[in-house]
């Protein structure tokens, strides 16, 4: 009878400890379920985000085919939409097939050069997140083809066209992001102590794509024009009206749809959306997409109606700052503060008036037809430049500006320039034999009653044309 208080008070003891022991482990299942369900919520968060912004990128395609269209003049409407939709399907087919392998395909032992699996989608549905990746980077891919195809508009073969279109969205385009997107690139890739850099210091800074979509695109765009050579009959001084744009509304529409899709190139490159710091990225990012855009417009605005002859209000050329503010500000724009997007904006309205007006002079003679390259390709340098000046270590927001006792610059001066030679001399060498074997440059009789008459059906964009230029 004296040990029973002691027996009995050890089987309570046991039963407690059984409880809890059972309560912990319902607890442990409970925040296992938990965490799954919140891996299964970051999941299906980021997905519908890069779905979005997949969906207004893609949408951009739309904007550039509405400019190039009012660009060029009627006879020729339906052949650069022609080209806009074979840049789409070739360049998705292209990326599919090769281009993603090349930019992102890891093999067992990456190398700083290039990639090399996932030939096809090969090994996707092992990794399913890899889709909403492959959609959204694809849509960039398509983007610097379309870029090409306004500066050579109304006088380049399509079979020319769609050569290039597959040398750019397999090769040109894909190992230029390999070498600063993949995170392995000698441009921008983690050292064996964790450390982000690249083999010249710093890791290049990009991140939506200045330097590497509209740089490799707006590179390519003067390479074109310059082995294609110009339109029939075109130079500076040519009548006001043989050369002009044929609808400045439709220009308008496709600018502002390219506005509208940079809310989806530029924020949607947070790449995800269920973190505090990527939505306060994605917001700041969106607000500088805004800013640099207005203050590039209104100052070409402002040139062509009080500086520049003939000092006329240029809707043509508003357009083309909005998008030159654009470019300029995509390097750069999770790194740096409204105000500092606002001079990068300023400075970019005044590069593409000026490279805008240097090579239209007779001493160049460069027939660009949506001055593509002062937009994309002098932007895109000016972007990639500018991502080294500005953005305060001390932000805490990724900058590393010079302006700023940052070593950003160095490297974005070099990743600038290598990008810009890798795309020039790779442009040329396809676009030389093209034009060698007389399978880049339409004929002077076809470009003078225009491509749609002589290889499209129906032959004319507009069922009434003459009522519509009337």
């Amino acid at each position: 009878r004296g040990q029973q208080p002691e027996t009995n008070l050890s089987t309570f003891r046991s039963n407690i400890t059984m409880a809890l022991e059972a309560r912990l482990a319902e607890l442990n299942q409970l925040q296992d379920k938990l965490d799954a369900a919140k891996g299964n919520y970051n999941e299906a968060l980021d997905t519908i985000w890069l779905l979005l912004a997949t969906a207004l990128v893609f949408f951009m395609h739309s904007g550039f085919s509405l400019l190039e269209a009012g660009s060029v003049r009627f006879k020729n409407a339906q052949n650069i939409l022609a080209k806009n939709l074979i840049v789409v399907t070739v360049g998705f087919l292209c990326w599919y097939a090769i281009g993603y392998p090349i930019a992102f395909g890891m093999v067992q032992n990456p190398n700083n050069f290039s990639g090399g699996t996932n030939f096809f989608m090969d090994g996707f549905w092992e990794k399913k997140e890899t889709f909403r990746f492959w959609i959204f980077q694809g849509a960039f891919c398509a983007t610097g083809g379309t870029i090409v195809s306004g500066a050579m508009a109304e006088r380049t073969q399509l079979k020319g066209f769609v050569t290039y279109t597959i040398f750019m969205t397999t090769f040109i385009y894909p190992l230029v992001v390999y070498w600063a997107w993949s995170g392995k690139g000698f441009l921008n890739y983690t050292n064996d102590e964790g450390v982000r850099e690249s083999v010249f210091g710093a890791p290049f800074l990009d991140f939506a794509g200045s330097g590497l979509v509209h740089l490799v695109g707006g590179v390519g765009a003067l390479c074109g024009a310059l082995i294609v050579g110009p339109r029939v009959g075109w130079c500076r001084d040519a009548g006001p009206d043989e050369f002009d744009a044929h609808s400045v509304p439709l220009c308008v529409l496709g600018t502002f749809f390219l506005w509208f899709g940079w809310y989806g190139f530029n924020p949607g490159s947070t790449m995800g959306m269920h973190t505090l710091d990527q939505a306060y990225t994605a917001g700041l990012v969106a607000v500088n997409t805004t800013i640099s855009p207005c203050f590039a417009g209104l100052m070409v605005f402002f040139l062509r109606a009080r500086v520049v002859q003939p000092k006329r209000l240029d809707i043509g050329g508003f357009c083309n700052g909005i998008l030159a503010g654009l470019v300029a500000v995509t390097a750069g724009c999770a790194n740096i503060k409204p105000w500092e997007s606002a001079i990068i904006g300023l400075v970019g309205g005044g590069l593409y008036q000026a490279a805008s007006m240097m090579l239209k002079r007779p001493r160049f003679g460069v027939d660009d037809v949506v001055d593509a390259f002062a937009v994309h390709g002098v932007n895109g340098f000016w972007g990639s430049i500018a991502a080294g000046l500005f953005g305060n270590p001390a932000e805490g927001i990724g900058g590393n500006g010079s302006f700023y006792g940052g070593n950003q610059l160095p490297v974005q001066i070099i990743g600038a320039l290598l990008i810009l030679l890798w795309s020039g001399s790779l442009s040329v060498l396809i676009f030389m034999p093209l034009r060698l074997f007389g399978l880049l440059r339409m004929s002077d009789n076809f470009q003078a009653k225009g491509a749609d008459m002589m290889e499209h059906s129906p032959a004319k964009a507009y069922t009434a044309a003459d009522t519509v230029l009337a």
